[in-house]
């Protein structure tokens, strides 16, 4: 068939007619797109009850919101990209007069065998609707899942992303999640324990151990931030190396390691000032 031919087969109106339906689907399609992230980002603020308060506890609960509020958005943000990208891909088959009936019952039968060969997937994806719905943990939290802890980087309906403290990425399918640890959690406990080699002088060693923890307190980069002054709670041990204080303090759950390490080097420049010796 030459080139004449085949441009006489041309039907122009036909060719204007598929021509406009598809720019109309395209155009359509680009502002559903992105009209996507506010009507997804309106639903979430609408769905989640947004904590006030000024104080530290406020401010972690609003924190640990926007996080909740950032993992749905990008959830949903995906999921609604997808059913308008599937009507849209349907769209183009109607207007080339694609009979969709048997590619519909065909995608039935089909997602019937994916759905009864893939019972792992589907268990993924209802732990994960569970994770969401619950708000176990979301993107920035310090959590413990599947014996991986580390920093949720992406959180979806199949999987969770880690990031563990040495940098490895870990993919966690959310089947596999029996129980979630999340250390970032509004607040936490600072526990440090502090050997005294010599048990006369314990009684100094707690006073100078809280006198460290509200100068600690009252520091204007942690006044905000601690929600408890660190002091000693009860002796921990007793053995031939000396006497174990057990040190507590809460702090916004972010700051726990930080915390724990300057209350540790208060406390050693204390005790070392008053010539106490630590036990081993």
């Amino acid at each position: 068939m030459d080139l004449g031919s085949l441009l006489a087969r041309i039907d122009p109106p036909e060719v204007a007619r598929i021509a406009i339906s598809l720019a109309i689907v395209v155009a359509v399609s680009i502002v559903a797109l992105r009209l996507t992230q506010r009507f997804v980002g309106g639903v979430v603020a609408r769905t989640l009850t947004r904590p006030a308060g000024e104080d530290t506890r406020g401010q972690l609960t609003v924190l640990e919101f926007e996080k909740r509020k950032r993992t749905l958005e990008a959830l949903g943000g995906n999921l609604a990209r997808i059913v308008i990208l599937g009507v849209a891909a349907m769209a183009v088959l109607g207007i080339f007069s694609v009979d969709l009936g048997p590619a519909i019952a065909g995608l039935g039968l089909v997602g019937l065998g994916v759905a009864l060969g893939a019972q792992s997937l589907v268990k993924d994806i209802v732990a994960g609707a569970f994770i969401l719905a619950e708000n176990q943990y979301g993107r920035g939290d310090i959590v413990t899942i599947a014996a991986v802890t580390g920093t949720v980087e992406d959180l979806g309906l199949r999987r969770t992303i880690l990031r563990d403290f040495d940098g490895t990425v870990h993919v966690v399918p959310n089947g596999l999640i029996g129980v979630a640890s999340n250390l970032t959690r509004v607040w936490a406990r600072v526990v440090v324990d502090i050997p005294i080699k010599d048990p006369a002088r314990v009684a100094e060693a707690i006073t100078l151990i809280d006198t460290a923890g509200e100068a600690m307190a009252n520091d204007p980069r942690w006044k905000r931030r601690l929600l408890a002054a660190p002091k000693v709670d009860r002796v921990k041990a007793l053995s031939a190396a000396g006497v174990t204080l057990k040190v507590v303090g809460s702090v916004g759950a972010g700051d726990r390691w930080d915390a724990a390490g300057d209350i540790r080097g208060r406390v050693l420049a204390a005790l070392s000032a008053a010539g106490i010796d630590l036990g081993g």
